[in-house]
């Protein structure tokens, strides 16, 4: 009985600072008085929390501001140098990675070319490893301040039943680029100590909109990631929806055409298809030779005017966008839709108008009429800035718990990323 109690008295402390540090954290600077009011906590507790936050480092004071006839009140938000996270995106023709502070201020950042080796699975987990480790030299950081590592990948991620942090049970299905059941967690654990987390790229892009982006004050969202490819993130009741094997979201593999024209993932008619970017270019006559996927479609924009091939491309892709648009407002009622990936805000300006009014045609018009649509506010870099929210998350869910650390050895050998040690580790994990 004894044990229980404690148990309980834990619970109730670790939950008091979670809900400080979350509320401190998104509507900070706070002073006590405003945190006893947003969150319903005793004045004593409040005190108690707050001493024991300064006292680790987690919040710091930022200023006073006067109050009605007494003394000064002290604002404290959280301490944006307590800490340090990364987010990598696993992109279509690169990885990035970048290390953030705690108020998600970039301090260093490397981007790597995926170039020939394109997805092969030991090449990603390479280049992954190889720009965590040169985020974290550049920055000056000791890897022990480095809270996590959150990571942002093409297909679907089945989390397993492993401690938050740990990686090892996480496993990535990604049909579009070959990889079936790829234990990416095993993989990049035997090369790094970090704490690791993996999700879908379209979750973690759809997770930075709503903390700081076009959801953000909404509990009902969907944010879709146009790239190469397409994808989703489904936010109901202010939460994300994962399905029962992590695989909701996958939008862009929906039909829209019964027999429509040949997906990366294999099948036919898919929204992917016809509005992804991989797609378009590929049906374009006049993209130009020898440049990127972003720079090619930069130019079939600009040549929408005078190509009337162009322009008829971007005008289809403008209605099959409404069309997958309008089943997730009969699907899911959201109150805003948000458009975000590098070239849905390459394509936003343009077609979002023509998308609107397919959209409001092919829904129903109750729930059509109450949704808005408009584009993401992060730019082409939020996968990333989502990747780095997993492992910030955890730190304030937990009130500032931190991750459990791997022996010192493998930390020191993960601070050699292309080094034969990290090769054979890999093939390790490979078998």
């Amino acid at each position: 009985m004894a044990e229980r109690v404690k148990r309980t008295v834990r619970d109730l402390r670790r939950g008091n600072r979670a809900s400080l540090l979350r509320h401190l954290y998104f509507e900070g600077p706070l002073s006590r008085q405003e945190l006893g009011r947003d969150t319903g906590l005793s004045a004593g507790s409040i005190s108690n929390v707050v001493g024991e936050l300064i006292a680790d480092g987690m919040v710091e004071e930022a200023g006073a501001v006067e109050s009605d006839g007494g003394r000064p009140r002290i604002l404290l938000q959280v301490a944006a140098g307590y800490g340090y996270v990364v987010g990598v995106d696993v992109g279509e023709t690169r990885v990035r990675v970048e290390l953030f502070d705690l108020a998600l201020t970039e301090r260093a950042s490397a981007d790597l070319p995926l170039s020939d080796g394109g997805h092969d699975v030991d090449h990603v987990v390479r280049l992954a490893l190889e720009g965590i480790g040169t985020v974290v030299r550049e920055a000056g950081v000791d890897d022990r301040e480095v809270l996590g590592v959150g990571i942002g990948v093409p297909g679907i991620v089945e989390q397993g039943d492993r401690a938050p942090g740990d990686g090892d049970g996480i496993v990535v299905h990604g049909q579009t680029i070959d990889w079936e059941a790829v234990p990416l967690g095993r993989l990049l654990r035997a090369g790094t100590a970090l704490p690791l987390y993996i999700d879908n790229g379209a979750k973690t892009l759809g997770q930075a909109e709503m903390w700081f982006g076009g959801g953000r004050g909404s509990g009902n969202v969907v944010i879709a990631l146009i790239g190469s490819g397409v994808g989703a993130a489904v936010v109901a009741d202010g939460r994300p929806y994962h399905g029962a094997s992590s695989s909701a979201g996958e939008w862009g593999h929906t039909t829209l055409r019964v027999g429509g024209r040949t997906c990366r993932c294999g099948s036919r008619g898919c929204l992917e298809a016809y509005v992804g970017a991989e797609a378009l270019l590929g049906r374009w006559p006049g993209r130009p030779d020898g440049v990127s996927e972003e720079s090619a479609l930069a130019a079939m924009l600009a040549a929408a005017d005078h190509d009337p091939h162009a322009g008829a491309l971007l005008t289809e892709a403008a209605e099959y966008l409404g069309a997958g648009i309008a089943d997730l407002i009969n699907l899911f009622n959201p109150q805003r839709i948000v458009i975000g990936g590098w070239a849905g805000l390459l394509l936003g300006p343009r077609l979002l108008p023509a998308v609107r009014e397919f959209a409001a045609a092919y829904a129903l018009r109750h729930p059509g009429a109450q949704t808005s649509i408009e584009l993401g506010r992060l730019g082409a870099d939020a996968v990333t800035v989502g990747a780095a929210t997993l492992p910030l998350g955890h730190f304030l869910d937990t009130g500032g718990e931190l991750p459990v650390r791997l022996p010192a050895q493998t930390r020191g050998d993960a601070d050699h990323g292309g080094s034969d040690p990290v090769r054979n580790r890999i093939a390790r994990a490979v078998r």
